[in-house]
């Protein structure tokens, strides 16, 4: 049994903090919202009134966090708070499962470092539901030792864990993948807009495409449009799933990215352009693939 500390319990972090519990660690929780707070207290998982009070004593530290900032903020101290690295015991191993840029990665590595912690950048794909059902994918940045440490611990909460490299490289791993899954969900909606303007059924070309060289997660996971998968967010009204502002939010780290490394990903940015403009609209609290709905409001009448 390890114990371990969970800071963020939203619709991502309780479920796998949950899921950790329930493999027989001792997980205490932190999340600065209330609502998240009373959330975990009723799923049974232990919580404490502050960050450093979950730190204090324990041997893991994961963090599910919104932004770089707040995972540096969080590591170094702020606003007259210890910093995470300063209260943990020696050699606690950091575990960072937010979606941030490689720099800020790095960086918060090098913190822990400093502080003679240990650390990891593990961000995840497999949205809520991958969460909930411990099925997520882990792509981790670190040392050889660090990575085998916490692989039972990524285990319980994933189904396929996979070592990138060294620091940053997880979040490389991260930016790559989701501009593969924004262009290809934009690709999907197209297609289903342009079928139903040639008169297909949405079932006729999922049928074919589903089992073509079409194939892919955007397709046969995310359908978006409601029926072929009963499962994807299409059939709730585009309740996410993953949001469109947090697809804005990956595609602007991978536009960092882009520009700092001089790659020709024309395709990429146009996604990254694409879904900004969802996300300043409803498309910020809708799931991703509602960018069908978009595509259709913008072709031209037939």
């Amino acid at each position: 049994m390890t114990r371990i500390a969970f800071l963020g319990l939203g619709h991502m972090g309780l479920p796998m903090a949950k899921n950790l519990a329930a493999s027989g660690h001792d997980v205490i929780g932190f999340n600065v919202f209330p609502a998240a707070v009373d959330a975990a207290l009723d799923a049974g998982l232990a919580v404490t009134l502050s960050a450093q009070a979950a730190v204090d004593g324990a041997e893991v530290v994961i963090t599910m966090f919104q932004s770089g900032a707040q995972v540096v903020a969080a590591y170094l101290g702020s606003d007259g708070a210890d910093g995470l690295v300063d209260v943990a015991p020696p050699g606690t191993l950091f575990i960072d499962c937010s979606t941030i840029s490689v720099e800020e990665a790095q960086e918060a590595h090098r913190i822990a470092g400093i502080a003679r912690h240990r650390s990891l950048d593990a961000p995840v794909s497999g949205g809520v539901v991958g969460a909930e059902n411990a099925t997520l994918a882990f792509m981790v940045g670190g040392s050889d030792e660090d990575f085998e440490a916490a692989r039972p611990l990524l285990e319980a909460m994933g189904r396929r864990v996979v070592h990138c490299g060294g620091a940053g490289l997880g979040q490389a791993a991260k930016v790559c993948n989701n501009m593969i899954l924004a262009v290809s969900q934009i690709a999907v909606a197209e297609a289903f807009v342009l079928g139903e303007r040639l008169g297909l059924s949405h079932q006729a070309l999922f049928d074919v495409a589903s089992n073509a060289s079409g194939q892919c997660w955007a397709l046969t996971t995310n359908c978006p449009v409601p029926g072929p998968v009963p499962t994807s967010p299409a059939n709730r009204d585009y309740q996410p799933g993953f949001a469109g502002a947090l697809m804005n939010k990956d595609l602007g780290l991978a536009e960092q990215a882009i520009s700092l490394t001089g790659v020709d990903a024309r395709m990429g940015l146009l996604a990254r352009e694409i879904y900004q403009e969802f996300a300043a609209g409803a498309g910020a609290g809708q799931d991703f693939s509602g960018i069908i709905n978009t595509i259709r409001a913008d072709s031209a009448a037939a």
